[in-house]
């Protein structure tokens, strides 16, 4: 199938499950994941109707803005961020979702400083407490919020979370609504710069089930696109 095809699948599919859960589609935006992806077909999935997309890699990041490659549509950092490459993200990205620390909150608000900017984020939630991941660990998340106005040059636009790989219909939906629940504790604690109203959760193998717990973002990459080829990066 062609990535307009498969936009137009997943759009049906999110319009299903927002509907057996009660919600308007239109709540839910659709976040091409374009990891490994090239300019064109980027440009594909915003000519199809994507809401935004996003990216994993500064290196990828960096080249596709230089193709003018989203030019069509905002674009989302997701990956991990290091320090060092701040300056590489901020003011080039509508969002970065992917903020794991203060001290990478910390980076950001300096940077977005220098610029002149107030650069939105989402911050990240280690759900599945998982060693192998970055993130804030549940606890951690009010008091971060709470501390949101000692970085005036960010805005803090809700949470995101990758939860464990699922091996079965269901098993992440525990996941998704303790993201839900997180949401809504963290609403009630808004302050000028604390916006909260994205949560982004759900990927290729799981969006449905996230959107009947929740989500206003999904984040898709092999529906869209199919399998990402690692042996050819690998050989290249």
């Amino acid at each position: 199938m062609s990535i307009a095809e498969n936009v137009a699948r997943i759009r049906a599919e999110i319009a299903q499950a927002a509907i057996a859960a009660g919600r308007d589609p239109k709540e839910i935006q659709l976040c091409a994941a374009t990891k490994m992806n090239d300019a064109d077909a980027v440009r594909q999935a915003i000519q199809a109707g994507v809401d935004c997309c996003g990216e994993n890699r500064v290196q990828e990041l960096t080249a596709k803005l230089a193709e003018n490659a989203y030019e069509d549509a905002p674009v989302h950092f997701i990956g991990h961020l290091q320090t060092n490459k701040v300056k590489q993200v901020v003011g080039k990205v509508d969002l970065i979702q992917s903020v794991d620390s203060e001290r990478l909150l910390l980076a950001i608000d300096r940077e977005a400083r220098k610029q002149g900017i107030i650069q939105n984020i989402l911050l990240e939630v280690n759900i599945g407490e998982e060693a192998s991941k970055s993130g804030f660990g549940v606890d951690d998340i009010l008091p971060v919020v709470e501390k949101a106005g000692n970085f005036p040059n960010i805005c803090i636009k809700g949470l995101m979370a990758i939860p464990p790989i699922q091996h079965f219909d269901g098993e992440n939906l525990k996941f998704f609504q303790k993201m839900y629940q997180l949401s809504v504790d963290i609403k009630k604690k808004i302050d000028d710069n604390v916006m909260v109203d994205c949560l982004s959760m759900g990927m290729s193998g799981d969006f449905p089930d996230a959107i009947r717990c929740g989500s206003t973002m999904i984040r898709v990459g092999t529906a869209i696109f199919g399998a990402r080829d690692y042996a050819r990066i690998h050989q290249g």
